[in-house]
C-alpha cells in the first residue's frame, strides 16, 4: 500500500483557513473509509508552540503524548475524532536540530551540509515515516505561513521534491487563497489569488486545486477567471465561503465534487457515498448550528481575550456541550486585567475561567471566582482558574492573610498554590511543564464522580504549579472539597463546593478531549447548570 499525500499551502495572508480546509478534506476521506491523518508544518524557529503567547499565535494545543502544538492539531482531532501524536507538528527548529545533531555525529560522511538536500531530506523523511508507521491511505500535510515567506521555502521545496519523487498519482497540492469583495466595487476580486498562485508556480509548484476564501459563494465568472490565470480547471476552483459553522465545510467541498476529483487525480475509483458515517457527521454538523432561539450566556474571564483563538478549544468545547443539550452557547470574552465592576457578571448564566500563566490579570480572576461563589453562579475554572479559585476561597472564607500562588508572589505567607517539586531545578521554559495525559482517581459520592460516572479518568495537563496539600484539611472543614487526585494522591485535580449550584475547578485541560458529537463531560455538566439558571 502506498500512501497518497495531499499538501495544503496558503497565500495572501495567514488565517485564511488552511487548517479547516485540511481538516475538511481529511474528514471527507475518512468518511470514504480511508485511513487518514494530518500533519501541520510550522516554519517558525520555535521548537514547539509551548513558549509562544496565545495572543500572537493562538492557543497551545496539548496532545495525549504531551506535545505543545499548533492549534490546528486541535482542528484535526475535532474533525477526525482521533488523537494526533506530537510528531505530527513539524517545526523549523525540530528539523534543523536533527540535521545539526546528525552533522555533529559525522553522519553525512564529510559532506558540506546544506538546505538542499540535507534539510529537505529531513523534512521528507519525517513526513514519510509517519505515513509508513501509521499505514495511512492518505496523509494531509498543511504547510503553515504563506507562500513567499523566507522561512517556508525549505518546506515548500521539500514538498515540491516529493511531487517529483512520488509522481503525479502520489501527490496533490491544494492552495488556499483569498477573493475579497470590496464594498465600493461590489465584485469578487481575483488579483490576490492570481499573485499568490504565480508565486507558488515560481518556486516550482502547480496547484491541483485552488480553494478560495470568500464571503459569499464564488460566482461562476470569478471561478472561470481564476482558473484561466492559475492553470487549474474551473471545477477544481473551490468556493470556501463563510459558513455558520466550520463543520459545514466538508459538505460545502463535497457538493463541489472535490472527492470525485481527488480520486480521479490519484487514479482511484470511488467516491463518498451516503453511508451511515456520512449521515452521522451531517447530524453532528447540523447540531452545531441549530438552537439559536435557546441561548446560554457564558462569561469567559481570562488573560488573552483580545484574540478569540487564544481559547479556541474552550470555545469549541462549550459549543459541543451546548449542541448536546440543544442550546446555543453565547460567549462574551472579558479581560481579567481590566474588569473592575464584578456586578457585570450577574447577567451571565455561567462563568468560565480558562488556563493561563503569570501575575497579570490574576487578581481579576481571583475576584471573579469569588463573585461566582458568593452569587451562586455556575463556575468552571480550568488549570489557572482552578488554582485561583482555591486562592479566592482561602482569602475570603478561610481568611488566610496573603493567600496566593508562588507563581504570582514567591514570598506569599500562605502559598496555597506552589511549584511542583520536580520543577524546582528546571531552567528551560520550553517543553518542561507537566504535560500530556495522566490517570486521575475520582472520589465516589462527589459531583465529579456524577459528572464522569467513573472512578478513573485520563486527561491532558499543562501546568507547573499545584495545590499545596497542607491547606486541604482547612478547605474541606469549610465546605470546599478536593474530589479527584493523581500521582498516588500527590496532586489535587478537582475541587468543588457541594452546597453551590455548580462550582467546579479542574487542574487538567478537559477542552482538549472535547469533540463535536462527543462533548467533554465537565463542559456538559457546566452548560446544563448554566441553562437551568435561565429557566
Amino acid at each position: 500500500m502506498q500512501t497518497k499525500f495531499i499538501f495544503v499551502t496558503g497565500g495572501v495572508m495567514s488565517g485564511l483557513g488552511k487548517g479547516v480546509t485540511a481538516s475538511s478534506i481529511a474528514k471527507l476521506l475518512q468518511l470514504a473509509d480511508q485511513k487518514v491523518s494530518c500533519i501541520k508544518i510550522d516554519p517558525y524557529l520555535n521548537y514547539d508552540a509551548g513558549t509562544m503567547n496565545p495572543v500572537a499565535h493562538g492557543e497551545v494545543f496539548v496532545t495525549e503524548d504531551g506535545g505543545e502544538c499548533d492549534m490546528d492539531i486541535g482542528n484535526y482531532e475535532r474533525f477526525l475524532n482521533q488523537d494526533i501524536p506530537k510528531n505530527h507538528n513539524i517545526t523549523t527548529a525540530q528539523v534543523y536540530s536533527s540535521v545539526i545533531e546528525a552533522e555533529r555525529k559525522g553522519e553525512y560522511l564529510g559532506a558540506c551540509v546544506q538546505i538542499i538536500p540535507h534539510v529537505t531530506d529531513e523534512i521528507k523523511n519525517r513526513i514519510r515515516s509517519i505515513a509508513k508507521e501509521e499505514e495511512l491511505d492518505f496523509l494531509i500535510v498543511e504547510c503553515g505561513g504563506t507562500v513567499g515567506d523566507i522561512e517556508s521555502l525549505p518546506f515548500l521545496e521539500a514538498l515540491r521534491q516529493m511531487r517529483v519523487e512520488e509522481g503525479p498519482n502520489g501527490v496533490i497540492f491544494v492552495h488556499v487563497t483569498l477573493a475579497p469583495s470590496l464594498d465600493v466595487v461590489g465584485e469578487q476580486k481575483t488579483k490576490p489569488t492570481q499573485h499568490s498562485v504565480q508565486e507558488l508556480r515560481r518556486i516550482g509548484i502547480q496547484p491541483d486545486f485552488v480553494a478560495v476564501r470568500c464571503t459569499l459563494p464564488l460566482e461562476e465568472k470569478t471561478k472561470k477567471k481564476i482558473a484561466m490565470f492559475t492553470n487549474v480547471t474551473t471545477s477544481d476552483v473551490l468556493s470556501c465561503h463563510d459558513a455558520k459553522s466550520i463543520f459545514e465545510v466538508p459538505q460545502i467541498l463535497y457538493d463541489q465534487g472535490i472527492m470525485d476529483s481527488i480520486f480521479t487525480k490519484f487514479g482511484k475509483v470511488g467516491m463518498v457515498n451516503a453511508s451511515a458515517n456520512w449521515n452521522k457527521w451531517n447530524e453532528i454538523a447540523q447540531s452545531m448550528v441549530n438552537h439559536e432561539d435557546q441561548k446560554v450566556k457564558i462569561a469567559m474571564v481570562g488573560k488573552y481575550v483580545t484574540l478569540a483563538d487564544s481559547y479556541v478549544s474552550v470555545n469549541h468545547a462549550l459549543k459541543h456541550a451546548g449542541a448536546k443539550i440543544g442550546k446555543s452557547v453565547e460567549i462574551d470574552w472579558i479581560d481579567s486585567e481590566s474588569i473592575t465592576d464584578y456586578n457585570i457578571l450577574s447577567k451571565y448564566d455561567g462563568i468560565l475561567v480558562p488556563g493561563g500563566f503569570g501575575n497579570r490579570g490574576s487578581e481579576g480572576i481571583i475576584e471573579t471566582a469569588n463573585y461566582a461563589r458568593e452569587k451562586n453562579i455556575p463556575y468552571l475554572g480550568i488549570c489557572f482558574g482552578f488554582q485561583l479559585a482555591a486562592i479566592g476561597f482561602g482569602r475570603n472564607v478561610l481568611k488566610l492573610d496573603d493567600a496566593n500562588s508562588t507563581e504570582i508572589k514567591p514570598d506569599a505567607k500562605n502559598p496555597i498554590v506552589d511549584l511542583l517539586p520536580e520543577q524546582k531545578n528546571v531552567s528551560d521554559m520550553g517543553g518542561s511543564l507537566r504535560l500530556g495525559a495522566n490517570s486521575i482517581k475520582i472520589k465516589e459520592g462527589t459531583n465529579a464522580h456524577k459528572i464522569y460516572n467513573s472512578a478513573t479518568i485520563s486527561k491532558r495537563h499543562r501546568h507547573r504549579y499545584e495545590i499545596n496539600k497542607e491547606y486541604i484539611p482547612e478547605f474541606e472543614k469549610n465546605g470546599l472539597i478536593f474530589s479527584a487526585e493523581s500521582d498516588g494522591g500527590k496532586r489535587m485535580e478537582v475541587l468543588e463546593i457541594p452546597s453551590h449550584k455548580f462550582y467546579l475547578g479542574i487542574q487538567f485541560h478537559p477542552e482538549f478531549n472535547s469533540r463535536p458529537g462527543y462533548p467533554e463531560e465537565s463542559f456538559v455538566a457546566f452548560i446544563k447548570a448554566a441553562a437551568s439558571s435561565t429557566s
